[in-house]
C-alpha cells in the first residue's frame, strides 16, 4: 500500500466516523506510523470536513507541557486545524448534540495581523510577536471521540490525525494592547455554573503563551506552509478539559484580556 493510498483511506476512515458521531479509532494497518504521517492524514482528513465547514482559519495547539508530552513520550506540542465555520464569539450558544461529548478548555487566543511565511523561519517569540493584533480569552470546543481502553500512544497518535478533537474556538473580545501585559503571570480561569472548575496561569504553557506559535510557525515552515493574517491561533491549555452537557453555562476569564461565555442547550 503506498503512503498516499494509505493516507487517504485512513482519513475516509476518520471522516466516516466523525459524520456518523463516532469515536475516532484506525485499523493497524491505517495506524500512523509517526507524527509526519499523523499530520498527513489530519490535513487530509481536514480537507474534507472543510467542504461543509469552511476554509483553514487557524490552528490549535495541544501537549503544551513538559508533563503531557513525557506521557506519551514525545519532546514537542503538536498542532491541529481550525476551520472557519467553527470561529464562534462571546457569547455563545452550543448544541450538545452537535458533539459526540463536548468539553471545553481555557486558552490565549491569538489573532494575526500580517503573515508568518515559511521564508521567515526560523522564529522566536519575539518575531511572531511582532505579527500579533490581537489576542483574547479562548474557550477550546472539544469533542471528545477518544476510544475508552486503547493503548495511550496508540491513543494519542489516533488523537493527531483526527486533529486533536478540536471543534472550533469561542473568542472574547480582543486586545489589542496586549503588548503592556504581563502574560506568564496572567491568571485566567474557567467556571461552570458558577462553580470555578479549573485555573492556571499564562507559564502554563511552554512558559509564555506566545511560545506555541513561535513553535507553530516553525513547525508549518517544515511542511512549506505559513500563517496568513487573520488567523487565529489557540495557544494551548491553562485550563484542562471539562465535560459540559445540556443546561450548562460557561465562562472563562484570563486576567487583562478579559472574558467569555457560552452556554449549552
Amino acid at each position: 500500500m503506498s503512503v498516499n493510498v494509505k493516507v487517504q483511506q485512513a482519513a475516509q476512515a476518520l471522516l466516516t466516523q466523525f459524520n456518523y458521531n463516532e469515536l475516532y479509532s484506525l485499523e493497524e494497518r491505517l495506524m500512523p506510523s509517526d507524527l509526519d504521517e499523523a499530520y498527513l492524514i489530519q490535513r487530509e482528513f481536514q480537507s474534507h470536513v472543510s467542504e461543509a465547514q469552511g476554509a483553514i482559519a487557524g490552528y490549535k495547539l495541544a501537549y503544551t507541557t513538559a508533563q503531557l508530552q513525557e506521557s506519551v513520550g514525545v519532546s514537542d506540542p503538536v498542532l491541529g486545524i481550525m476551520l472557519e465555520d467553527n470561529i464562534r464569539h462571546s457569547p455563545s450558544t452550543l448544541k450538545a448534540t452537535d458533539f459526540y461529548q463536548l468539553a471545553l478548555e481555557c486558552e490565549v487566543g491569538v489573532r494575526l495581523g500580517s503573515d508568518l511565511s515559511p521564508a521567515g523561519a526560523p522564529y522566536d517569540r519575539g518575531k511572531v510577536s511582532e505579527a500579533v493584533e490581537s489576542l483574547m480569552p479562548a474557550f477550546e470546543i472539544v469533542d471528545l471521540r477518544r476510544t475508552p481502553g486503547m493503548d495511550r500512544q496508540v491513543s494519542f497518535i489516533t488523537g493527531v490525525a483526527a486533529n486533536i478533537f478540536n471543534a472550533g474556538v469561542v473568542l472574547g473580545e480582543p486586545v489589542t494592547n496586549w503588548r503592556e501585559l504581563d502574560l506568564e503571570s496572567a491568571y485566567g480561569s474557567m467556571t461552570i455554573n458558577d462553580v470555578m472548575v479549573g485555573d492556571g496561569h499564562g507559564s502554563d504553557v511552554m512558559g509564555h503563551p506566545l511560545e506555541p506559535l513561535a513553535w507553530l510557525a516553525n513547525k508549518l515552515a517544515e511542511q512549506g506552509l505559513g500563517l496568513s493574517a487573520g488567523m487565529v491561533i489557540i495557544t494551548g491549555s491553562i485550563v484542562s478539559p471539562k465535560v459540559v452537557n445540556p443546561g450548562d453555562t460557561a465562562s472563562i476569564i484570563i486576567e487583562g484580556l478579559g472574558s467569555a461565555e457560552l452556554k449549552v442547550v
